[in-house]
């Protein structure tokens, strides 16, 4: 299935915590390539959010390296990182990190301002992108209007309104009960099916078992692979 986005080879990111070494990624190497549906599982510590914040550009790893499109992010600086972010990459998070005070649509509209992108032009992307997940009748509403479903549709909106080549999602079901779970897996899923490259993390095993590919991390090491 199409051509390598991503190409990690032998990641390694550990933390001091006093006189200890924590490797919370020991050794990884990963392909992912355009198009594919990626689930990474692996009990709490493993480095399963740890692996999506490096490929997102979040953090720096220790050592290894990441290759997303050809170019090599552990070299970028931290203006080169945000640029690579706004390119290349949409987050959707377990506690949608949405702005209490806006509505859902200058939520999704609000990335858009570091891209310098005209209000008309903003205003309409967003709006486009709220109905392509089933707001359009609650794009003015506020996240404490909208069950935790509807908020994290917003969150997807939001983090489609730059097109990003490549979708990270950090447990998008975590929050939400098993009717919500599923509506969002399905809108990832249609995401993915036009294209969209998507990596998610979940300890559900059930959400693991709807995407493409599986991976299980376990000690900051690949467990197992299908």
């Amino acid at each position: 299935m199409g051509s390598p986005l991503i190409q990690v080879t032998d990641l390694h990111r550990h933390f001091r915590m006093g006189r200890e070494t924590v490797r919370a990624l020991d050794g990884v190497s990963l392909t992912v390539r355009r198009g594919e549906f990626w689930g990474i599982s692996g009990p709490s510590g493993s480095g399963k959010s740890t692996l999506l914040y490096l490929l997102g550009g979040l953090d720096h790893p220790t050592s290894g390296s990441i290759r997303v499109d050809g170019q090599e992010i552990t070299t970028l600086d931290e203006n080169g990182l945000a640029a690579f972010r706004r390119r290349k990459v949409g987050f959707v998070f377990q506690m949608f990190n949405l702005i209490a005070t806006m509505t859902a649509l200058q939520n999704v509209e609000f990335p858009m301002l570091f891209s310098r992108v005209p209000l008309a032009e903003r205003r309409a992307r967003a709006r486009a992108l709220l109905e392509r997940v089933g707001l359009a009748e609650r794009m003015n509403h506020r996240p404490n209007e909208l069950s935790g479903g509807q908020q994290q549709r917003v969150a997807i909106a939001r983090s489609l309104v730059n097109s990003p080549d490549i979708l990270l999602a950090d447990e998008p079901t975590g929050n939400l009960d098993s009717r919500s779970g599923a509506d969002i897996m399905s809108l990832l899923q249609e995401l993915n099916a036009e294209g969209r490259t998507i990596i998610l993390v979940s300890h559900d095993p059930a959400v693991i078992a709807a995407t493409g590919r599986h991976m299980r991390l376990y000690d900051g090491r690949i467990e197992d692979e299908e």
